[in-house]
């Protein structure tokens, strides 16, 4: 009983204190449909309720969501469709929803044009987006989900194909290579990580006395955590971009991990943005919710 009471102590601890580092933060869901209810506005619901936090569910008109950045306008036909989203009841029915969810404010939202420019907007005032990653066209996942993660530069959480699970955070893999992108995305998480019972770090910082950021303080990701009371377990790699993706994907299955975290890398041409090998590799094959950051 002594050992139940104080397994049940210690989770309700790691809940207070991510509802602590989360704060009063905004998390915003991007919905794709209705009724039911999409899972990005679920798993949105649940993280909201979680932490205390303020929900937006914004409906992104399908016939933008294969939109670029510098696409606009949907076309006539989709001008013509008239999605669920429309109904002068979505409104209350997704204050009603959220409210079953345990969130006590929820704002509903439309939104008529792409998924970088919609993405990049309300990033501006919110802290982590929940995004369904089959809510673009295979065809457009690299570079219209791309080019919304890159661009917005929002912390976003990331749910694999017809994912219909409860959200869960009992092991959480990040990877790091000592980038700003994975120091951000490792900041981002730690409301994530506040919540897990098992934290493996795979380490791939590969540092020399040439480095252009030599001259910067380390950013050392083990002293990070254990100064937010987050102990992780290290792994060390020296791999090229592309076999490190495989390597953070088979530690996840293997492990049966819950969550990935890691920093969203692109090779920039001039106007161009392009997911490096291993964000490439991640985005198109992972089976379990991944955190992103740019």
């Amino acid at each position: 009983m002594h050992t139940e009471r104080s397994e049940t102590a210690r989770i309700d601890s790691a809940a207070d204190q991510a509802t602590l580092v989360a704060g009063r933060c905004d998390v915003l869901a991007l919905v794709t449909s209705t009724c039911p209810w999409s899972p990005a506005a679920v798993a949105g619901a649940s993280l909201a309720s979680r932490w205390g936090s303020n929900l937006t569910g914004c409906f992104l008109e399908p016939s933008a969501r294969m939109l670029h950045d510098a696409d606009h306008e949907p076309t006539v036909l989709g001008l013509l469709e008239k999605p669920p989203a429309h109904d002068a009841d979505a409104h209350a029915a997704f204050g009603a929803f959220a409210r079953q969810s345990g969130v006590h404010e929820a704002t509903w939202a439309v939104s008529h044009t792409g998924l970088a420019r919609t993405l990049k907007h309300l990033g501006a005032w919110h802290d982590l987006a929940v995004i369904e990653r089959d809510m673009v066209e295979t065809s457009g996942l690299l570079d219209i989900l791309g080019e919304a993660i890159l661009g917005s530069q929002l912390p976003c959480l990331i749910l694999p194909p017809r994912w219909n699970r409860e959200l869960s955070f009992e092991h959480v893999v990040i990877g790091c290579n000592g980038s700003i992108e994975s120091i951000r995305a490792i900041h981002a998480a730690l409301p994530f990580l506040r919540m897990a019972k098992h934290v493996t770090l795979v380490d791939g910082d590969v540092r020399s006395s040439n480095d252009a950021d030599s001259c910067l303080p380390h950013f050392d990701p083990f002293v990070y955590l254990l100064r937010h009371r987050i102990t992780a377990k290290p792994q060390y790699i020296r791999a090229s971009s592309d076999l490190a993706g495989d390597i953070l994907l088979k530690k996840a299955r293997n492990a049966q991990v819950d969550l990935l975290v890691m920093g969203a890398y692109s090779r920039s041409p001039a106007r161009e943005r392009v997911f490096g090998g291993a964000t490439r590799r991640v985005l198109e094959e992972a089976d379990i919710p991944v955190l992103m950051q740019h």
